[in-house]
């Protein structure tokens, strides 16, 4: 299985882009790409996103879709830098339309139809569709967030935040459409999978200095998961998951993130001096 996934870790925000490459060994889907994001001067580069486009480049594929597991809040998408280099579709879970509406409004974003019409397909819970040739099943995996999804194939699932690895546990439930219940049921789906199911990372934030790794198996996240295995229950998980999530900082990138990623990984149209802003909403977050 190994050769139909490439993986590329982003080391500024321990993000995990993956490559899928189709049975025809030509078609492929790119999974959350990173754009390079200076905070401290709001500045963007493509340096590590560019690495990935030449992977790709290099081995002559064609890019069917970009695929967003979700709307993330701790880095920016690629996904328009990446589009304007390779092509390919642009999809993320029909879900999008409830993290849009409720970050249109804490951002007073006028210029967004919350619809998720700047995607450029929205994806359904069990909806199917291939790349080169590989069938994939969309699976519903809210609980992070409302439109979090997980993509399925031959053996592999890209899980987005629903699960790190399992020496770090599972992702924070505070945002927005957050919900532990949630979280709890989606991730019982996943260990449904199967135990030589690969489960690909988002991030891996690799405590105590091991090496980053892109995926777990279900089985290894079942038997050592540190905050959901297979004998945790919902009651259990929705505790820990409440107390925890009270005392977690807000992500580093949050504002600029959700922000872009609302939009498809666009920025913020310009004002009238020819500018794009990032807003921050004071004592509101």
């Amino acid at each position: 299985m190994a050769e139909q996934v490439k993986s590329f870790f982003h080391e500024q925000t321990k993000t995990w882009s993956h490559v899928f490459i189709g049975a025809d060994g030509r078609r492929a889907a790119i999974i959350d790409p990173v754009l390079d994001y200076e905070a401290s001067s709001g500045r963007t580069q493509t340096n590590s996103v560019d690495a990935l486009i030449a992977w790709f480049r290099e081995r002559e594929l064609t890019l069917e879709w970009i695929l967003e597991t979700h709307a993330h809040a701790d880095h920016l998408s690629a996904a328009p830098h990446v589009k304007a280099a390779l092509g390919g579709r642009l999809g993320i879970g029909d879900g999008i339309r409830k993290v849009q509406a409720g970050f249109k409004k804490i951002f007073n974003m006028n210029d967004l139809e919350p619809d998720g019409s700047v995607f450029d397909h929205l994806f359904a819970d069990g909806e199917r569709f291939e790349v080169g040739g590989t069938s994939f099943e969309v699976m519903a995996t809210p609980g992070h967030t409302n439109d979090s999804v997980t993509y399925v194939a031959d053996g592999h699932a890209f899980i987005g935040d629903t699960l790190f690895a399992p020496d770090f546990g599972s992702a924070r439930c505070d945002f927005p459409g957050g919900d532990a219940s949630e979280l709890f049921s989606s991730i019982r789906k996943l260990y449904a999978l199967g135990d030589d199911t690969r489960l690909y990372l988002c991030h891996d934030y690799a405590p105590e200095g091991r090496e980053p790794r892109p995926w777990f198996s279900v089985a290894e996240q079942r038997q050592a998961n540190r905050h959901v295995r297979e004998e945790t229950s919902e009651q259990e998980f929705v505790a820990m998951r409440t107390a925890r999530d009270k005392d977690l900082p807000l992500p580093e990138l949050i504002i600029p993130s959700v922000q872009v990623n609302v939009r498809a990984g666009h920025m913020p149209p310009p004002e009238d001096n020819g500018i794009a802003y990032i807003k921050v909403p004071v004592n509101t977050l």
